[in-house]
């Protein structure tokens, strides 16, 4: 298996066609099929279903597309770094984040060192906890924000030095609206929408004196900014952190803080033994000298 036939075979995922995709790939479809055909004796499984009008993938077909788009990308990402000139120094720093506000202070310090470096470049990924640590693992990013509770002990990581602050999304006409604070008792009866990580998490469960999963949730969410649409239509309270949604001026949503106070830490991590590139290593040491301050 080559880098070459796994680009055929996702170029027919994507067409949903050999003959589609034969054509985007400026082959003829017989040497394509062909191609295709010795994967799936190569690999002795199955990989597409051919019907009269498009072809879709088998279980094992939709595993190796996955695969092969992150075999793929981590190539690409190695060119890049190979090619980089200790004379000019140029890249591309992969981070990937969850929702945090902690997001502006890695920004600081990327505009700090674009004033010395101006051919770095940024790729941002967004995602939870469990898919930044398998971009990690698998090479695909340089750099994960986790917002703790969260197991790092895989990694070398820094703490950063601000935290993020759990409390409650809401309409400005809410009846907690008229709360400083939310109480726990204040949501054991509400409709709550939630993120999907916080499920498992052991220090809301014991601020909420509950199981998380005992209690009225409504909706749960990967991403707060879609959440908020259902905030706003009403359909529950939307527990979160801070600093994520604009609650100012004239939206109709306002946020209130947990009380007792329930705050994140937050660490910027990286796989252990991990061989940077230029612009990644130098972004790392900027960030610790920041840091340093």
């Amino acid at each position: 298996m080559d880098i070459r036939v796994l680009e055929y075979f996702l170029a027919v995922a994507r067409e949903e066609s050999i003959t589609k995709a034969a054509k985007a790939l400026s082959m003829t479809q017989p040497p394509l099929s062909r191609q295709l055909k010795e994967l799936e004796d190569e690999l002795g499984k199955q990989l597409f279903i051919r019907g009269n009008k498009k072809v879709t993938l088998t279980e094992e077909g939709i595993l190796l597309r996955k695969r092969a788009e992150e075999l793929i990308e981590l190539m690409e990402k190695t060119k890049e770094e190979i090619r980089s000139s200790e004379e000019r120094i140029h890249g591309t720093v992969l981070i990937g984040a969850g929702e945090s506000d902690a997001v502006s202070f890695l920004a600081r310090t990327a505009r700090r060192f674009q004033m010395s470096h101006p051919d770095i470049s940024y790729h941002l990924y967004s995602g939870d906890a469990t898919s930044i640590t398998e971009k990690l693992d698998h090479g695909l990013i340089d750099f994960g924000l986790l917002v703790e509770p969260v197991d790092i002990s895989k990694y070398e990581y820094l703490r950063l030095p601000v935290k993020d602050t759990w409390g409650v999304l809401m309409r400005r006409d809410s009846p907690l609206a008229v709360k400083d604070q939310i109480l726990a008792e204040d949501l054991w009866e509400k409709p709550l929408i939630v993120s999907h990580q916080i499920y498992d998490s052991s220090e809301l469960s014991s601020w909420f004196q509950r199981d998380i999963r005992k209690l009225h949730i409504t909706a749960a969410y990967e991403l707060l900014y879609n959440a908020t649409h259902f905030v706003k239509s009403g359909c529950g309270y939307a527990l979160s952190l801070d600093k994520l949604i604009n609650t100012t001026g004239e939206s109709e949503l306002t946020f209130r803080p947990l009380y007792p106070a329930l705050d994140a830490g937050l660490c910027f991590v990286w796989k252990k033994h991990q061989i940077f590139s230029q612009a990644s290593r130098l972004y790392l040491d900027t960030l610790k000298k920041d840091l340093a301050l």
